[in-house]
Parts: C-alpha cells; structure tokens; sequence
C-alpha cells in the first residue's frame, strides 16, 4: 500500500518570494491534490542573519492571492508542528548527536581566519575528506584536547562525515536516474556554532518528522541532495526517504541565465507575485498583482513555465489544472519568462471573466482617481473595455474619459480627420442626437446613418470625429456603445464643445 502523499513549500523568510517559489509552491499543490494528498507550508527560518522581516507575511498573502493554500502551516493548523523552524531548534540537536556518536560526523573548531587562511592557501579549497585531515577537527585532535575545548566553551559547528569512495544514486522523477561522487562532496555544516542547523540537517530532519512522501523543489537543490541522502542512510530512514523531483530553471526572457529580481528592475518587469517594499529603492520591486495581473491568469501561466499537458490547450482553471498535472509532463530544460505571454493570459482571463467580478477592480481604481460611478455604470462599461485592456490599470488608463472631461486630445488625428468648414454640416447631425428618444446605441447609429445619407457623408469622414470628439483618441470600443453609456447630454456636451476646440487645433502652428 502506497503512502499517503505529504508535500511541503519550505521557502526562507529573506526577502520577497520571487516569482520561481510560487511556480514550486503551485507545482506541489497540484501534485497534492491530483494525488488526494496534504499540502504543507513550511518557513526556513534557521539562518537568522538572513532573516528579514515581513517576509513570512509576504509569503502567505502571496499564497493566498494565488489560491494555493496549505491545509497545514503557521496560521493553517495541522498537527506536524511547529511548521517554523525556529521554533523547533530544541529537535536538531537530538539528530547532530546521533551522526556524532555514530561516527557520521565530527566536531569542526575552526575559526573564521583558520577558513580564510586555508582558502588563501588554495582557491579551490574545500572541506572535504582530502582536507579534513588538515584542519581543526575532532578527527585530528586527541580525544582529551576535544573534551577540553567542549567543556571550556569554545565554538565549533558540527560537520558530516562524507564518505570516500562511493557512488550516491537517486531516481529523480524528473531527471531520472543521477548519481554523485562522494569525493566531489564537502564535509557539509550540520549543526552552526549559534546552535541553529544548517539547511541541510533541519530539511531531512523536518521532512521525515512531517512524513513528506515526495520532495519537489528547484533545480538549484540537486547538488545538495547527495548529502541528504547520506543523511537519511546515516540516521536510520533510508527506507522512509521521500522521492526527488527536481523543477527546472526559470530562464530570463532572452533565455541566458537563470531569471533574477534584478532582471525585473533592468527590464521593467514584474518577477515577484506581490509589490515589496525594501529599505532602499534597489531593494523594492513591483509585483504581478500591483501590475494588474489577475491571479488565475498568473497561476495558469506559472503552470506552463516548464510543464505542459501534453494537448494544445492552454486555458486551465486551477482546478482543472489539479486534474491535469503530471511530473512526467514537467521538463528538464529551463524555461524562458516570457512576459508578453503573462500579458496573454491576463487578458484572455479579463475577457472571460464575468462583468460582476471586474468591478471591485475598477471601483478601487476610480476612488485612486477621486471619482465614483455607480455599480451599473461600471458593469456597462467593463463590458465595453474589457476586450480593449491588457492589464487591470488600463481600464483606467484607456477608459478615464467615461468617467471625467478628456484630458487630452490627440492632436496629430484631429488634424488629419476634422475639417473646418465642415462643423456646421455636424452641427445638424449634434440638433438629429438631441431630438432621439430614447437615446441608445441603435437609435444613435439610426441617427448618424440618416445623417450621412442626407449630407452624402462617408463613414469615413464622420466615425473619427465622433470618436475624436467623445473620448479625445483613435482608440476605444464601438461608437454608438459609448455613445450609449456616456448618455445623451454628455454626448451632445462634447460634441458641440469638441467642434470649436477642434477648430483651435487646425488653426495653432504645428509644433
């Protein structure tokens, strides 16, 4: 009978969560839930000079914002606890000592200048069984002068023996087999001198005690996984060790390299899921949801960064996405961010949703601007604009002339577009919209086709100007909708405003 499946997200409270860690987070949770599995929010928080705070806070908005929420963590409950690492340094200890005493690993005394001295001595140093020889170790020292260094206090941290000679093989799911020298391993750190444990130490320590059944991170983590191996055989679990799956790299969009945040500052492009704000400018970053990106869309476009379903779709609910994922369908090769497909699916899902369910959106938007509109107003004109935004702002930006006076006109096409002489033949068409009753976009566009027959105007000549004059640009949705929503006095208001300004403009000395 297979075990049941336990995965964890174990990121590190040190900074804001990039982009990559919620590709991990969203690729365990669709492993758990396809398998009726348990997913685990774990914080590795044991290197505490790297601890910044907010972080784990920023960490969990960001979780919920996508919809990937742990069933066990800190603030979700779950009886594998404490799920914050610092919070069980007392259980580490218990495990350095079992390595300790079975000959697993040894006691380092090694000061910070003993390292610098040694790497000085040899760029390639590393502390490992050619070079623990030489150095400041329960190894090398009688077994008296260990006891008396202990007992006077003095600062160690605690190493694992590597063994020499042998060939570590792992079946990753991904990768399949890989295999590791043994004597290309350093003599990991299990235990630091503030009493905390490495990365190394608590990760095994804390899967085995939590039952995580599979282990699946990024790709970064695969160098360091011989040694866990060698932890699990050396403390006894080696028939309870997790699999291995190992994520692949998130490339920059030219495909060179592994994607960084200052790739989203030299780019202009957000690569962490949530705004953070830093101490210094450097260190503050815009995110994908202050961009206005949807979280379905991000989740949805994070869920193809490296694996696919083995179909052409490409619109996955998450939840159809829990039905769909497979590790087998995930790639050993890098992907490459790509922001203008982000931008896609942001706007495929601003297409799809529901009218009701974009108006929060815009509200917060129009109270940002200091205006107001009603709910009704706003469900009119969301589905007007949605077909036209490519992200949540420029509803906004592209839509603020349905909420207040244009502010500015687009000069160059009133040029091209508007003749003078011809406003009084427009000014019968601003008398034809004031008599139609009732105002709506089919009545409008009865009225301006009427007009254009008996002036033996074109579309050509009269669509622009009505569009120029409504909404101040070339761009924008249909007409006669616009028309509609903006009403008739506001219609009429900018019409006949609109004519004299226009005539301002061909007159003025092109700049």
């Amino acid at each position: 009978m297979s075990k049941k499946v336990r995965v964890r997200f174990a990121p590190s409270p040190t900074g804001a969560l990039h982009i990559g860690g919620i590709r991990t987070a969203l690729y365990n949770y669709l492993y758990a839930k396809k398998s009726g599995g348990t997913f685990i929010l774990r914080i590795e928080d044991t290197d505490q000079n790297r601890y910044v705070p907010g972080a784990e806070e920023y960490i969990v908005e960001a979780l919920k914002w996508t919809g990937l929420i742990p069933e066990e963590g800190p603030g979700f409950g779950g009886d594998k606890g404490p799920y914050r690492q610092s919070e069980r340094k007392d259980l580490y200890g218990e495990y350095a000592m079992k390595l300790l005493d079975e000959g697993h690993a040894y006691y380092a005394f090694d000061t910070a200048d003993d390292l610098t001295a040694a790497r000085e001595k040899d760029p390639n140093f590393k502390y490992d069984s050619k070079k623990r020889g030489e150095m400041k170790n329960s190894l090398t020292m009688p077994a008296l002068e260990v006891a008396k260094k202990l007992n006077a206090g003095e600062a160690y941290v605690i190493r694992l023996k590597v063994p020499e000679n042998e060939t570590v093989v792992i079946q990753d799911k991904i990768r399949g087999e890989v295999k590791f020298d043994t004597n290309e391993l350093d003599d990991k750190v299990m235990l630091k001198s503030d009493g905390m444990p490495t990365y190394h130490l608590a990760n095994v320590v804390d899967d085995r005690l939590m039952e995580i059944s599979d282990v699946i991170r990024g790709e970064e983590w695969l160098p360091s996984t011989a040694h866990h191996v060698l932890l699990y055989r050396f403390l006894g679990w080696e028939n309870e060790m997790p699999s291995f799956s190992h994520l692949p790299l998130i490339l920059k969009p030219d495909g060179n390299g592994k994607l960084s945040k200052r790739d989203g500052t030299r780019l202009g492009i957000p690569v962490f899921p949530l705004s953070w704000k830093g101490e210094t400018p450097e260190d503050s970053f815009t995110g994908f949801r202050e961009e206005g990106f949807l979280p379905d869309a991000l989740v949805n476009f994070m869920a193809f960064m490296g694996w696919n379903p083995g179909t052409e779709e490409e619109m996955f609910s998450l939840e159809a996405l829990c039905d769909a994922f497979s590790l087998d369908h995930v790639s050993k090769s890098g992907a490459r961010f790509d922001i203008d497909k982000a931008k896609w699916y942001n706007q495929q899902y601003i297409i799809h949703k529901d009218n009701k369910e974009l108006i929060g959106y815009v509200k917060d938007q129009l109270a940002a601007n200091g205006v107001s509109a009603s709910d009704e107003y706003i469900h009119e004109f969301v589905g007007l604009m949605k077909e036209r935004v490519v992200v949540l702002p420029e509803f906004w930006e592209k839509g603020d002339y349905f909420f207040r006076d244009i502010q500015e006109y687009d000069d160059k096409m009133i040029r091209k577009k508007w003749k003078p002489e011809s406003e009084d033949k427009f000014r019968e068409l601003v008398a034809a919209l004031k008599n139609a009753n009732p105002f709506n976009s089919e009545v409008a566009h009865l009225v301006v086709n009427g007009f254009m027959e008996k002036t033996g105007s074109k579309a050509g000549e009269v669509m622009p100007v009505l569009r120029l004059t409504l909404s101040g640009t070339m761009q924008g949705p249909d007409v006669f909708r616009m028309m509609e929503l903006l009403g008739k006095d506001k219609v009429v208001e900018r019409l006949e405003n609109g004519f004299g300004l226009f005539n301002e403009v061909c007159n003025r000395p092109v700049e």
